[in-house]
């Protein structure tokens, strides 16, 4: 990249996605090297009064070379008019919904909704004399009667956290546009990387990239994007609200998107051969994972989504707790830990709040990320962990 230091926009569009990861945001680099510099710093000293106002870096909360670098990076994975970074996922949602929403706007949220977004709409929006209205994540046909005249934003996530259901963004994303309402989906599950929500019909989308762009368990930060129609005034209002990531996060993100393709595509493929595993268990009910041709959702999710990711969950028969935590407890390759994305192994058990729709399993639920270890030392662990199971049932 001959390129130095310039806030230009190459054209990235003949490129091939993975080929956009290594070469996106690289128009910030200096004296030949391939990352950009680390530039720490609030206070930036201008020459003269007449740049004071006229420059394209003032102040370091809003911007640095190392900041756009990633801006820039992150716009071309998503296929978006820009993106700006935040503190961490959460942050990048509740960024997000107060850019969008005023007092006295309807929010209508999917029922599969991270859970501190489903606190944040229940508490801090509310508050604010936001309402929330969470739908059934399979009921896309009934969206539109849920649809008032103040209602400004669809919040949808795909797939859903914890239970997997794979949104109809395009059907979703007409509905939106016929009544006039902004589409947020939460884009975390595929990296940006397997899935193009703003292709989709979505206008913002956004990325806890504490997961799969950061990848190593040792970043936290968010990720916005969006079109050129909704960029001002998310923009205007992420200055406003004074978000900004520490320039050594923003390195190790940077990082991070280079290897995103080869990372995903071993967790991909590890998590389907674990999931095609699971599936042949006697004490596994159910699993959720999209990519298996037996899973919910799973039309949708070939036709729109070009890979998987390592994070899915499984429905267990009839058990204990005591039993799960015995099977859970003794792993020696799975973590146990809240996150994913990373490159080690998580297994957790979780229970689903829901208040639109219904979830009511056979059994005890676990939710896996699958790392970039062997599958077959990772299929030994959970044998032996299922035998503990068993042994405690």
């Amino acid at each position: 990249m001959k390129q130095i230091m310039s806030n230009s926009k190459p054209d990235l569009s003949n490129l091939s996605p993975e080929t956009r990861l290594i070469t996106a945001g690289r128009g910030y680099t200096e004296h030949g090297f391939v990352n950009p510099a680390v530039y720490r710093g609030s206070t930036i000293l201008l020459p003269d009064v007449e740049t004071l106002h006229n420059q394209p870096h003032a102040y370091g909360r809003r911007g640095t070379p190392t900041s756009r670098a990633l801006d820039s990076a992150i716009a071309a994975l998503e296929g978006g008019h820009d993106a700006c970074v935040t503190p961490s996922g959460l942050s990048a949602i509740s960024t997000t919904l107060l850019s969008y929403l005023n007092a006295g706007d309807h929010l209508l949220v999917t029922d599969a909704v991270y859970y501190p977004a489903r606190h944040l709409c229940d508490t801090v929006l509310k508050r604010l004399g936001i309402e929330t209205t969470y739908f059934d994540p399979l009921a896309d046909g009934m969206l539109a009667e849920m649809i008032r005249p103040n209602t400004k934003l669809i919040y949808c996530e795909t797939p859903g956290s914890q239970t997997m259901e794979v949104q109809d963004i395009p059907a979703i994303a007409e509905v939106a546009v016929r009544h006039g309402c902004k589409l947020l989906v939460d884009n975390s599950w595929s990296g940006g990387h397997y899935f193009k929500a703003l292709q989709q019909g979505a206008d913002i989308s956004l990325q806890s990239a504490s997961k799969y762009i950061g990848g190593h368990s040792d970043l936290l930060m968010g990720t916005i994007s969006s079109t050129a129609e909704s960029w001002r005034q998310l923009s205007e209002n992420y200055g406003t609200l004074g978000m900004c990531a520490g320039p050594e996060d923003i390195s190790l993100a940077i990082r991070g998107l280079r290897t995103l393709d080869v990372r995903l595509a071993r967790h991909m493929s590890n998590a389907i051969a674990l999931a095609e595993w699971l599936r042949g268990r006697p004490e596994v009910e159910k699993v959720m994972h999209p990519a298996l041709a037996s899973s919910d959702g799973h039309a949708i999710w070939k036709r729109d989504f070009t890979g998987s990711s390592g994070l899915f969950s499984i429905e267990l028969k009839p058990c204990s707790s005591a039993a799960v935590a015995a099977m859970i407890d003794g792993l020696q390759l799975f973590g146990i830990g809240f996150g994913w994305g990373g490159f080690e192994s998580l297994c957790i058990p979780f229970r689903v709040k829901r208040t639109a729709s219904v979830w009511k399993p056979a059994g005890p639920c676990l939710r896996f990320h699958i790392g970039l270890e062997n599958p077959d030392d990772l299929i030994a662990d959970l044998g032996d962990g299922f035998a503990r199971l068993r042994a405690a049932t």
